[in-house]
This record gives structure tokens, C-alpha cells and sequence, in this order.
């Protein structure tokens, strides 16, 4: 699984990688050597940090649900007895 990162997004993680690096390193890393980063960081990490926004949607839909279940439960009306 890989996502498709638009073309500008792209540019603008590879300057931050170059930015980061330099600040990290004092030394500067070119755009071949931080598109190497980054397509590390999409294969390696983006995969759990994908699965946490997966499990996070999953945790607020559920509480939705419950909320949902909560008021239809509330339209109920009660049964009179003859």
C-alpha cells in the first residue's frame, strides 16, 4: 500500500526533510537524498501512522453510533395497556 502524495506536498515534505537534516546535521542533504527519506518513511512508517488514523475514525464512528443508538432509543414510545 502506497499512497499518492500530490506533486506540491511532495516538494514541500522533501524541503522539510532538508531543513530538519541540516539543523540536525549541519550538513546539507540533496533532493535525491531526502526523497530517499521520505519514501522510507512512506513505506516503513506510514503504514502505522495510516492504521492509527484508521483505528482513531473507527473509535469516533463507534461513539457516534452509541450516541445515534441513545436517541432513537429516546423516540420510543411507551405502550399503554388497555
Amino acid at each position: 500500500m502506497f499512497t499518492k502524495i500530490p506533486k506540491e506536498q511532495k516538494d514541500e515534505i522533501i524541503g522539510r526533510i532538508q531543513s530538519f537534516y541540516y539543523e540536525q546535521t549541519g550538513d546539507e542533504i540533496g533532493d535525491l537524498g531526502a526523497e530517499n527519506w521520505f519514501d522510507f518513511f512512506m513505506k516503513e512508517i506510514g503504514p502505522f501512522l495510516y492504521n492509527k488514523g484508521v483505528m482513531d475514525s473507527k473509535d469516533i464512528l463507534m461513539d457516534k453510533v452509541l450516541l445515534l443508538e441513545d436517541d432513537l432509543y429516546a423516540l420510543k414510545r411507551p405502550l399503554t395497556s388497555k
